[in-house]
């Protein structure tokens, strides 16, 4: 199971979180104080840390610096209401892997949860990905479709291998954004619309589905009878 360490003060906000992680299989654990959220969070079972900075006796800045000085590398969300850009500025440079302003929906601190451990799951020994009919050759940059090469620009490569990592798993455009490109959570992009339909053109129109209201996925039970280009 994977294991997320709430450090938070205010108990409506700790049990909300709780609540909704727990609905979505992850475990969790909560403490009240940086110096617990110190301690607590360099335990090996810890997967990622959701930290608030006004804490009651550290500040959360403190305890995120003494984390990275002391070589921790687990994922943290700093989760404050501390929102003005500069101050997400300072926390992200002293070691924060991601930033979300309180308030906050729940959906987006999920997606943003699956996005920094996906951003630390362990990288593949080998240097293809293959999937269906699609196969890339990430040392070579290099695609073919139907033993096929086709040619991709390098944005058009990047979301492609974000699509073959998780086969027929849906994706948020927030997580294809953050995967892909590195780019967290600007909802008003429509960039990854445009490069789905460039993919399309290119590899097949069913290739990536559209899962409504959700985001999009790879569908990997297609044959070569089904790799039909667009336009």
């Amino acid at each position: 199971m994977v294991n997320v360490l709430v450090v938070e003060d205010e108990a409506l906000i700790a049990s909300f979180l709780m609540k909704g992680l727990r609905a979505h299989g992850y475990g969790v654990d909560w403490v009240t104080s940086g110096r617990e959220g110190l301690e607590r969070a360099t335990h090996a079972d810890v997967s990622l840390v959701i930290l608030d900075l006004g804490l009651p006796d550290l500040d959360g800045i403190e305890v995120l610096q003494a984390l990275r000085k002391r070589g921790a590398t687990v994922p943290i969300l700093v989760l404050s209401a501390r929102g003005r850009v500069d101050e997400r500025v300072k926390g992200l440079d002293l070691g924060a892997d991601d930033y979300l302003a309180k308030p906050f929906a729940f959906e987006e601190l999920l997606a943003r949860v699956r996005a920094n451990l996906r951003s630390r799951s362990p990288v593949p020994s080998n240097t293809r990905l293959h999937v269906g009919t699609i196969s890339i050759d990430l040392l070579l940059r290099k695609v073919t479709v139907n033993g096929r090469p086709a040619s991709l620009s390098d944005r058009e490569f990047s979301l492609l291998k974000a699509f073959l990592t998780y086969p027929s798993q849906v994706l948020s455009r927030q997580e294809l954004l953050s995967i892909a490109w590195g780019m967290h959570f600007d909802t008003r992009t429509n960039l990854v619309d445009v490069y789905v339909r460039y993919l399309r053109r290119k590899l097949g129109q069913r290739v990536i589905e559209t899962v409504h209201g959700v985001g999009y996925r790879l569908r990997a039970d297609l044959g070569p009878h089904h790799s039909d280009t667009g336009s």
